[in-house]
């Protein structure tokens, strides 16, 4: 139903005298006031009654004879107005506006005011930041840069000993102890990869003569000297520095001041030292408890640092029969035969002096004929000699042998092959 215009307020009618477009401003501050006062009481109804319909209509109405009376542009500003209005409006029903709002709700970021029924603006209580999950990941952090700085240094000590260079050396001319050299290369590797320990690292070389192991302790001498300097490699013969006329006391002076003066300057450098003791069977008791206390894990740091090369006979027959016992069933190359023979061997070591329990100890074998052909081809071309292979096999044919089976071991080893070179 449209509504005469006898019905518009006395203020339209004295506002038609003014200008169009200040009539559109005037109208709009008082439509947006009508709509902010409507919003402000507006209750909705849970249910829609048929008289707030019927007056909602001829609201609806009256706006629209409102607007045919200040022409085609205010009625279609106002109709862009209603379109792009963000609250209520007439042609929008109670349950659009209603679903509009909940859905504004949903959308809306959490905040942390909270009205409470007294319409108090209260704030929730703030999330305090633990401080140990702070602590935690900085110790995260810390430890994965020192385990990174770790790594680099292991290759750095690695590179700096040359390790690799060593092996391909020993692996040349040490014949037949194919399992003693990787085992004294990887204690090797193992303990120069870092420059702090907590011990010292002892290595006991036990077997027969003539087998190699003084030959594998003048190579070490040799390779640390090249990387290192002469005065951190200390070469110590029973006999010639300790002999049988010299009282054992003098003896353990002379070794202890020895060992004291190149450690410290070893630390001093941050080097390790090394010292291979020759002939430690002859070595007295005396001599032996010194070294017993060199030994020892709980010293001052300078002595943890260092590297000791035992070399003995000590076991040397129960090695001999272990590898005649066992030549046919090629123990000596698998690491269950290594282990057994290890449990032969370390007890008469340690009923020889309890140093022995501080050390690894590395059993050498017994040599083949083949292995002593190689020693005397080697020997020859270091003498620059020319190696006819009958003369050799003629030479190596007039050593003792212990025959097994098809096997044949040397009982001197390589021991009298230079003195039969030198009479060539």
């Amino acid at each position: 139903e449209e509504v005469p215009d006898t019905g518009l307020p006395a203020a339209s009618k004295k506002m038609s005298s003014i200008s169009s477009p200040l009539r559109a401003i005037i109208r709009l501050r008082q439509r947006y006031r009508v709509q902010k006062k409507s919003r402000l009481h507006l209750e909705l109804p849970r249910e829609k009654s048929s008289e707030l319909v019927h007056t909602r209509l001829l609201q609806r109405q009256l706006s629209l004879n409102r607007t045919s009376l200040y022409g085609a542009s205010m009625s279609f500003f106002n109709q862009t107005g209603l379109e792009t209005s963000q609250y209520f409006t007439f042609d929008t029903s109670v349950e659009q506006y209603a679903m509009k709002k909940c859905r504004r709700k949903k959308n809306r970021r959490k905040s942390r005011v909270v009205l409470y029924p007294d319409k108090t603006k209260r704030y929730l209580p703030t999330e305090e930041k633990s401080k140990a999950k702070r602590c935690l990941l900085l110790l995260i952090v810390i430890i994965f840069f020192q385990i990174l700085n770790a790594i680099e240094n292991l290759d750095d000590n690695l590179q700096k000993y040359d390790l690799d260079g060593l092996e391909k050396t020993m692996h040349r001319e040490v014949f037949g102890q194919k399992v003693a050299v990787e085992s004294i290369m990887e204690l090797l590797k193992d303990y120069l990869a870092t420059h702090m320990h907590n011990k010292p690292l002892v290595i006991s070389l036990n077997g027969p003569t003539g087998v190699g192991k003084s030959h594998v302790g003048w190579l070490l001498a040799k390779h640390f000297r090249s990387v290192m300097d002469n005065d951190f490699v200390l070469q110590y013969f029973v006999m010639h520095h300790c002999p049988s006329g010299v009282a054992p006391l003098t003896c353990e002076i002379d070794l202890s001041k020895k060992i004291s003066d190149m450690v410290t300057r070893a630390e001093i450098e941050e080097k390790i030292p090394v010292f291979i003791l020759d002939e430690v069977e002859l070595m007295s008791p005396v001599l032996l408890d010194t070294l017993s206390r060199f030994f020892q894990p709980n010293q001052t740091n300078e002595f943890l640092n260092a590297i000791y090369i035992l070399i003995s006979n000590i076991g040397g027959s129960e090695i001999t029969k272990f590898v005649i016992q066992n030549a046919s069933a090629e123990l000596l190359h698998q690491q269950r035969g290594v282990e057994e023979l290890l449990s032969i061997v370390q007890p008469v070591l340690i009923n020889t002096h309890p140093l022995w329990k501080s050390a690894d100890i590395i059993p050498f074998v017994l040599l083949e004929k083949t292995h002593v052909i190689n020693c005397f081809l080697e020997e020859m071309r270091r003498e620059g000699l020319y190696p006819d292979q009958k003369h050799i096999e003629n030479l190596a044919s007039q050593l003792s042998y212990y025959t097994t089976g098809d096997k044949q071991y040397s009982s001197t080893g390589c021991k009298q092959v230079v003195a039969k070179v030198n009479l060539l």
